[in-house]
């Protein structure tokens, strides 16, 4: 599989999920603009067999390498940073819950759910784009995750997938600061995830960021059940270049983790 093709199914995947990025890049593209992504990003379970180490191979074998690893301590999770030696391909970022530091209530639910996983599956670079390779949880076990781990209640509702694209504000010429994109954001009916500012982070960071809030949409639960619930954002980033003009290639863990909050359902 190609990297050109991995993103486009990537791409067609997401947008199902949240309609809001179809309609908010076209709306830059009308504006003239050149809409390049910056990142794509993944959650998954720290748990056999859809773990990291289980899911990186399909991003080594595009070309990618791994940079440095990124802790959330107080969300219970691990990630890394993936770049290309293609300088215009978008980065990775994949990220998993440490499921053995949640209660056993929540631990019980999500070692259910990964039990169903074929190992064979995972085997495939499709499997990024799966969605829920288990049975459909109940609404009573979501909202156990949910107390605990908007994080966990996610992954166990929507599966293995893209949970946000990243317009890369870097490319576009007419709106090039982060609070212009999400004026014209805002401007189109969606809300902006405001936790830790509207911007997270700053050019002494080399990186700025924001994203609007997930998408909503109905999705099945256990006993035929449907209950609408967050699905993905869109964010937007700007990168600075470093001392030696080289424009910086990570990610800020401090921004991120207020980013990951663009599905945090208590943002209403």
């Amino acid at each position: 599989m190609t990297p050109n093709d991995f993103f486009t199914e990537l791409w067609r995947d997401y947008v199902a999920m949240a309609p809001q990025a179809e309609r908010i890049r076209s709306e830059f593209e009308s504006r003239g603009e050149t809409v390049i992504n910056d990142h794509v990003a993944f959650r998954t379970l720290g748990l056999e067999p859809i773990g990291i180490e289980k899911l990186e191979p399909h991003i080594l074998q595009l070309g990618y390498r791994q940079l440095e690893p990124y802790d959330f301590p107080a969300k219970k999770l691990r990630a890394f940073g993936y770049v290309s030696d293609d300088p215009d391909a978008p980065r990775i970022f994949l990220s998993e819950l440490k499921v053995d530091e949640l209660s056993p209530a929540s631990a019980t639910v999500l070692r259910e759910c990964a039990a169903w996983v074929d190992s064979t599956e995972v085997a495939q670079p499709e499997v990024l784009w799966s969605g829920r390779l288990w049975d459909p949880i109940a609404w009573d076990d979501y909202q156990t995750l949910l107390a605990e781990s908007e994080y966990a209640a996610w992954v166990a509702t929507l599966g293995l997938r893209p949970n946000h694209f990243t317009i890369s504000v870097n490319h576009l010429h007419k709106t090039t600061e982060i609070e212009d994109v999400l004026q014209v954001v805002e401007s189109l009916g969606y809300a902006v995830n405001d936790s830790g500012g509207r911007v997270k982070g700053s050019s002494a960071q080399l990186l700025e960021q924001g994203s609007t809030m997930a998408d909503k949409l109905l999705v099945d639960f256990a006993g035929g059940e449907q209950h609408e619930v967050p699905t993905c954002y869109y964010e937007f980033a700007k990168r600075y270049p470093d001392a030696d003009g080289n424009l910086f290639q990570g990610f800020v863990a401090a921004s991120a983790d207020k980013i990951f909050e663009s599905t945090d359902t208590a943002k209403e």
